[in-house]
């Protein structure tokens, strides 16, 4: 059994006035404080994925417990990444070897968007807690199979959409929500432009690779190196392009501050043309209409961020800022500290939860308070389940170049069978997300 005993977070300040203190570097000197210590056990960590970012979320992980296993289908990354973990882990090519041991106790899953899923469902079914990188799925019907199993399981999942855990998003979504833009009319989203190029040669895969594995559930294809690691983003059948890249973080920002889901979505993009090349949107935008009257548009030309306008002011955020006339403002009229809590996409039309916000200033030592605590962590698989299936419905929008009407009770479009079949893929025999 898991017995670690870690800090609690503390609140970021007693009064809001600290909040805005935050905003412009308080956290981040609070967050040097925060180092986890004092456990009574080690956390067994066994890590998926070790190449770019899941290295990077197996670092932050190994601060709260040991890096006991590591798994990858590329022998030279898994033969790296052994020895930057002091050459202790025991190393699988197969993940399935590394959830199945008992010294794991939290498996943190860096791979592909189309390994996500499986991955983390089978964690959760070996009594596995999982924190899995962003976006959390390939398709919609995807998050609905991985709510199930996360209901059924108990387990706790923390998604890498860490720009929940940023101060500065977090003061924008507070500031829309405790009305200081007035009501709100809209949302501009950035996400930059997707890679092009092509046609890429065909090649035998390297021997360090196991290529079949790799591929998964995907269609099998021959192997070109830029379907692998870094560049798979750029491909339809492993991910989504910046709608899904850039989209997880972004959309599901705005959407928190909106408190709502989608009803209408319309898209449009240009497509390459290139055969054996990338195939994500050369120029896309997409509109998503909301219940509540808000518009929020996604674009992939302009300065990277989300601009949200009001009746009564306009605030920009990104990963650099958080500017407008109303953050200037908090100065003098800072925000109500007893409004300042937590939300969740659990339940739109309760969004408050009881009890002050947490400071965050550590997005995997949330996880990691949350495994002790077994509370929902603030990206939690039902939010990021419900913000992936925003950036999904763009790209169905742009791929089917027509408005869409979703019911987002049903998690489906309303009375149009083209568009529903994209809900869902088929999956290669052997790797099924079942």
């Amino acid at each position: 059994m898991l017995n670690s005993k870690i800090p609690r977070r503390t609140f970021l300040a007693s009064t809001a006035g600290g909040l805005l203190a935050g905003s412009v570097g308080g956290v981040h000197q609070a967050a040097a404080q925060f180092k986890a210590r004092h456990k009574v056990e080690r956390v067994g960590i066994g890590a998926i994925g070790l190449r770019y970012q899941g290295t990077v979320i197996t670092e932050k992980a190994q601060e709260y417990g040991d890096v006991v296993a590591l798994a990858d289908v590329d022998q030279e990354i898994l033969k790296k990444a052994q020895s930057d973990f002091g050459g202790r882990p025991a190393t699988f090519t197969d993940y399935r070897d590394l959830i199945n041991r008992s010294d794991v106790d939290v498996v943190t899953i860096g791979t592909p968007d189309h390994w996500h899923v499986k991955m983390a469902m089978d964690a959760c079914r070996a009594g596995k807690d999982v924190y899995v990188e962003k976006p959390l799925t390939l398709t919609i019907d995807e998050g609905k199979q991985l709510r199930k199993v996360v209901q059924e399981t108990g387990r706790v999942v923390q998604v890498g959409s860490w720009q929940r855990s940023d101060h500065r998003f977090r003061l924008a979504v507070e500031m829309v929500r405790q009305g200081r833009l007035g009501e709100l009319r809209k949302v501009e989203v950035v996400l930059g432009k997707n890679k092009t190029g092509g046609p890429f040669p065909k090649l035998s895969p390297p021997a360090n690779l196991n290529w079949d594995l790799w591929q998964g559930q995907t269609p099998e294809v021959a192997y070109q190196k830029e379907r692998c690691h870094y560049t798979f983003r750029w491909w339809l059948a492993y991910s989504g392009g910046q709608m899904t890249d850039w989209g997880a973080h972004h959309l599901d920002i705005g959407q928190w501050a909106i408190g709502a889901w989608p009803e209408r979505i319309e898209g449009k993009a240009k497509y390459p043309t290139i055969a054996d090349g990338y195939d994500v949107p050369i120029d896309f935008q997409v509109d998503y209409r909301y219940p509540n009257g808000v518009v929020m548009t996604v674009r992939d030309e302009g300065r990277n961020g989300i601009l949200f306008t009001g009746t009564q002011g306009r605030i920009f955020v990104n990963r650099g800022t958080i500017s407008g006339k109303p953050v200037e403002d908090l100065v003098k009229q800072p925000l109500d500290r007893e409004q300042f809590n937590q939300y969740s996409h659990d339940n739109l039309e309760r969004p408050k939860r009881s009890g002050k916000l947490d400071a965050i200033v550590n997005h995997m030592g949330n996880f990691f308070d949350c495994v002790e605590s077994r509370a929902q962590p603030i990206s939690d698989a039902e939010s990021q389940h419900r913000s992936v299936s925003t950036c999904h419905l763009g790209n169905v929008a742009m791929r089917l170049g027509r408005s869409l009407s979703w019911d987002a009770q049903l998690e489906e479009f309303v009375d149009d069978a083209e568009a529903n079949s994209h809900l869902r893929r088929e999956q290669r025999a052997g790797f099924e997300v079942i």
